[in-house]
């Protein structure tokens, strides 16, 4: 209330800022779109467009348009002339709503492809809105394997990019140094496939898959003003991603030699952003049947809410890190506390045990194995939406997801939200993004 009354705008939604930037974008380099009435019109012609869906494949199989392939928005230009051999051959990329069609058709002009590119407006939403049906389970995907001369047509295109746009590249030994560096946070980024990824990368990097760290920053960068080293293996990916990631604001870098160079100069950034975890002991899901039967341990679960909706330990409670005190409150400092999360790099978990121990409590556990284990044991879950209200949800905007359920209102807000953006900002916010001077 104090922030409206000084004259602020308040926002609402997720991915504020990547989303503000996906139309900005769109207003500043005019970049090409179509309408669903014009790309169904145009997947009847004689020179059919292919559709590329700039999401995740896990969000492609929920809905894709017709006849789209998979290819998500890191992967774009890197990709796309084995995926469309034909210069001549129009390329049209969709995503759910509006930000990663703009960006994934910005990304391919400015990397210097010769297809005719479109963004399709509104993505599948506006598909869905025009009367034209979905499609569910999609699998088609881009190929893993690409043609060397199909590469150095990419990095060709990309070092002009990175020219054009000034985006700097640091040598491994440079990056040690701002790891190193006590007074900044500098977040190590690899950009490349979950795959890719999973395979080897640098200690303490984070996989930040380059279409939805543009997509979604702030769920991978929670420091305003941070460092952020951008990498990958082939020279392609990191400079298109950290050239949005400066026009973003952010003071992005790619690191010269990518993968290798970071390698061969023992590139680490320790572990990471989170701070030394805290110790804590786990307790198994036998132990913890047993605690709770005698009334001596209370589970914190600090998993997203529809997951916690849809299955967990009977007695337990919602919460998140700065609710703890209030959801606690009237837990005796004597009781066990133990947490719950699924997460691979349990970062709640690694950070609520240090906030429950300066609430008081001494003994913190962690449910070793997750809800995962609890149920391999033959231990039962309770779920239903009864179990936590609406009102208490309060990572997850019903608005946006509803969207994907069917629910055309909910659809329409979303869209009429996104577009609106740019007229909330004031002159100081618009300042933070630093468009370039020329389109």
């Amino acid at each position: 209330p104090a922030w409206q009354a000084a004259g602020h705008a308040i926002f609402k939604g997720v991915n504020v800022p990547s989303k503000v930037f996906g139309e900005l974008v769109e207003h500043h380099f005019g970049t090409p779109r179509v309408t669903a009435a014009e790309l169904a019109a145009m997947q009847g012609s004689a020179n059919a467009p292919v559709v590329l869906d700039g999401r995740p494949v896990s969000e492609f199989g929920k809905m894709n348009i017709p006849g789209a392939i998979c290819c998500p928005n890191g992967e774009l230009a890197y990709r796309l002339r084995d995926i469309v051999p034909d210069a001549s051959t129009p390329v049209v990329i969709n995503c759910a709503g509006r930000t990663r069609s703009i960006i994934g058709a910005q990304s391919l002009i400015n990397a210097g492809v010769e297809n005719p590119v479109y963004a399709l407006e509104n993505g599948t939403q506006g598909w869905y809105l025009s009367g034209h049906e979905l499609e569910h389970g999609g699998t088609a995907r881009y190929p893993d394997t690409l043609s060397p001369q199909s590469v150095r047509r990419a990095r060709s295109g990309v070092q002009a990019l990175s020219s054009r746009l000034d985006v700097p590249h640091i040598a491994a030994t440079d990056a040690a140094a701002w790891l190193a560096d006590a007074s900044r946070t500098t977040f190590l980024c690899d950009v490349r496939t979950g795959q890719e990824y999973a395979a080897g990368t640098l200690p303490g990097a984070q996989h930040t898959p380059g279409g939805q760290l543009v997509q979604a920053t702030d769920q991978y960068v929670g420091v305003r003003r941070a460092r952020l080293i951008v990498f990958d293996a082939d020279g392609v990916r990191a400079p298109i991603i950290a050239s949005w990631l400066r026009q973003m604001g952010h003071d992005a870098v790619v690191l010269q030699g990518g993968l290798d160079a970071g390698r061969a100069a023992h590139l680490s950034a320790g572990s990471g952003p989170l701070p030394t975890p805290h110790d804590a002991s786990s307790i198994s899901p036998a132990e913890l049947q047993a605690s709770l039967a005698a009334g001596a341990a209370r589970v914190v679960d600090l998993r997203d809410s529809m997951a916690y909706r849809a299955g967990h330990i009977p007695g337990s409670v919602w919460s998140i890190r700065p609710r703890l005190a209030e959801d606690l409150g009237a837990v005796p400092k004597t009781v066990s506390i133990v947490v719950v999360d699924d997460k691979k790099s349990a970062a709640a978990a690694r950070l609520a045990i240090g906030d429950l121990h300066a609430h008081g409590y001494r003994d913190v556990r962690v449910l070793a194995g997750g809800i995962g284990a609890w149920t391999e044991a033959g231990h039962t879950l309770h779920a239903g939406v009864q179990s936590l209200p609406d009102a208490r949800c309060i990572d997850y905007l019903f608005f946006v997801h509803d969207r994907h359920d069917g629910n055309k209102e909910a659809a329409r807000a979303y869209l009429a939200w996104e577009t609106g953006l740019i007229a909330q900002l004031d002159a100081q916010e618009l300042a933070t993004f630093r468009l370039p001077a020329h389109s």
